[in-house]
């Protein structure tokens, strides 16, 4: 029974390698692998430092370091289509769509940076200081909670 466990137990393992999390995210355009979602933050970055400011953005957001997520949820009436999410001005992830009213969770395993390396998990370290939004060629400011 130990070895059917310990089998089971691998093989669960074995079908999350290469996932920033776990369970699959509820969004399907947010199920890649963490290859795939540090390819995509290289080609996002730099930072855009220029962009037109667009003041604070309609958004419920919280960071989570027990779980190593953020939560981030367009409180506005319009979807948004395209935007970047982005902390600490380094690292980033590109959401294609967020409906309105409906939460995303982002595991620190899916915000990379330009080189390559995901949003620590080290959280006495290394903490959230920023959140924004980018879209529509305007970065805006999310302001954002501690969930626990």
């Amino acid at each position: 029974m130990a070895v059917l466990s310990l089998s089971l137990s691998l093989a669960f393992l074995a079908g999350c390698e290469g996932r920033p999390s776990v369970l699959p995210n509820s969004d399907p355009n947010l199920r890649k692998t963490s290859a795939q979602f540090a390819a995509d933050a290289a080609k996002r970055q730099p930072y855009h430092a220029d962009a037109p400011r667009g003041g604070i953005i309609a958004t419920r957001a919280q960071v989570g370091y027990s779980v190593n997520s953020v939560e981030i949820e367009n409180l506005s009436d319009a979807g948004w289509d395209d935007v970047e999410i982005w902390l600490n001005k380094n690292y980033v992830v590109f959401v294609s769509a967020m409906p309105p009213k409906q939460l995303k969770v982002l595991p620190f395993g899916m915000i990379f940076d330009a080189t390559g390396d995901s949003f620590p998990t080290d959280n006495d370290k290394t903490k959230v200081t920023s959140m924004e939004v980018y879209k529509d060629g305007k970065m805006y400011d999310v302001t954002w909670k501690l969930a626990d």
